[in-house]
């Protein structure tokens, strides 16, 4: 009986197709900055490599920050990237242009 154990513990074991692989996953957000507010699509991601696609709908410069990291400032009509790795939990973002963020520019985004 422990011979039959023990080939059955070295038989690889198959992994179904609805189980999920072990790395983090990849996602992406469009964001679009405009006087004076933030409009995530979408508003939370899974844990891992996020990348935020930043578009400024405005008429003056913004930035982008988050988890210690920011776009450079993105002129009118122009666009920027942010990838970030991100873990479970809510993170501020916020415009960094004096000013922005008091006036509304920030904001929670949420990684499960």
């Amino acid at each position: 009986m422990t011979l039959a154990l023990t080939a059955a513990a070295a038989a690889p074991i198959a992994v179904g197709a609805s189980q999920r692989p072990a790395h983090a996953a990849k996602a992406s957000v469009s964001v679009s900055a405009k006087e004076f507010k933030f409009a995530l699509r979408p508003t939370s991601a899974r844990h891992g490599s996020v990348t935020f696609t930043v578009k400024n709908a405005g008429t003056i410069d913004h930035d982008f920050k988050i988890a210690g990291r920011a776009t450079p400032k993105i002129k009118r009509g122009k666009s920027a990237t942010l990838t970030v790795n991100l873990k479970k939990g809510t993170y501020s973002y916020l415009c960094t242009v004096p000013g922005h963020a008091a006036a509304g520019m920030k904001g929670n985004f949420k990684v499960s």
